[in-house]
């Protein structure tokens, strides 16, 4: 996973075999690793998170993704059958968007078709196994029916998409691009797919969320100014792993709020 999101340029393919290929190197004198130098988590901290040739720092992002892709690779014990490789190939991806897009500013396409491919499986699945319903198939719980279209699982996830592409592209037209990209679109309209209708309004509602408190974090620590770019990549795939652990959870919360107070 470091290998691919260090040595991806947007010049190339994010598949290309030269981005696979070659032994993992020391990013600033070029010293090629050996073995004991490359086992997740562990050799980072034995080396004290330092190049063992040049003495130069090594970027937290390598344990942090280590440490991620472990727990990711968890996720067929949460999920049953089919589905559970099938969030863990999507979390995998998320995991790819929301480092390349932090670093670069830009959301391959190629990880938005693989979005669109995984959707696909989803809607497969669910279809040929009837674990789409009124109360199945969502990541909502039994609040799905509230916002209808329970009865078809293609038009429901035709829905996801279009709703999607639909919210944030107005967010670009309106902002002329300059509040957000065709890259979050193109995204937002994946998630859409793979997540369906209702799931995705929450999804967006939490990337929306997360990304406001990111930035006043951001802004209090004079780490960003009123006019720098903060890309929204990773608050979109951020707000997706909340939905799918915590999203009926937090729509609990949220009624049983409004019951209290009304």
């Amino acid at each position: 996973m470091n290998v691919v999101i260090f040595r991806y340029s947007p010049e190339h393919s994010l598949f290309r075999l030269s981005n696979w290929r070659g032994r993992s190197h020391c990013r600033n004198c070029g010293a090629t690793l050996s073995w004991h130098e490359l086992i997740p988590l562990v050799s980072f901290l034995i080396q004290k998170g330092r190049c063992r040739n040049c003495g130069a720092g090594i970027s937290r992002q390598y344990p942090l993704v280590e440490f991620l892709s472990g727990l990711i690779f968890l996720l067929p014990l949460y999920f049953a059958g089919i589905e559970g490789w099938i969030w863990l190939a999507a979390f995998l991806v998320f995991l790819l968007i929301a480092a390349v897009d932090y670093r670069l500013y830009i959301i391959p396409d190629e990880l938005n078709l693989v979005l669109v491919g995984l959707g696909a499986l989803r809607v497969g699945w669910e279809y040929f196994y009837g674990t789409f319903g009124e109360l199945q198939g969502s990541f909502l719980g039994n609040y799905a029916l509230l916002f209808g279209l329970r009865q078809n699982v293609f038009i429901n996830h035709l829905t996801g998409l279009a709703a999607g592409a639909l919210i944030i592209g107005l967010i670009v037209a309106i902002t002329r691009g300059k509040g957000m990209g065709i890259g979050d679109l193109k995204l937002a309209g994946a998630l859409g797919f793979l997540f369906g209708w209702p799931d995705i309004v929450l999804l967006l509602a939490l990337s929306f969320i997360i990304g406001s408190l990111a930035s006043i974090f951001l802004l209090i620590r004079r780490l960003k100014g009123m006019k720098d770019v903060v890309p929204f990549g990773p608050f979109l795939v951020s707000g997706a792993v909340v939905l799918v652990f915590w999203g009926k959870p937090i729509l609990d919360f949220y009624f049983s709020f409004l019951w209290t107070i009304s």
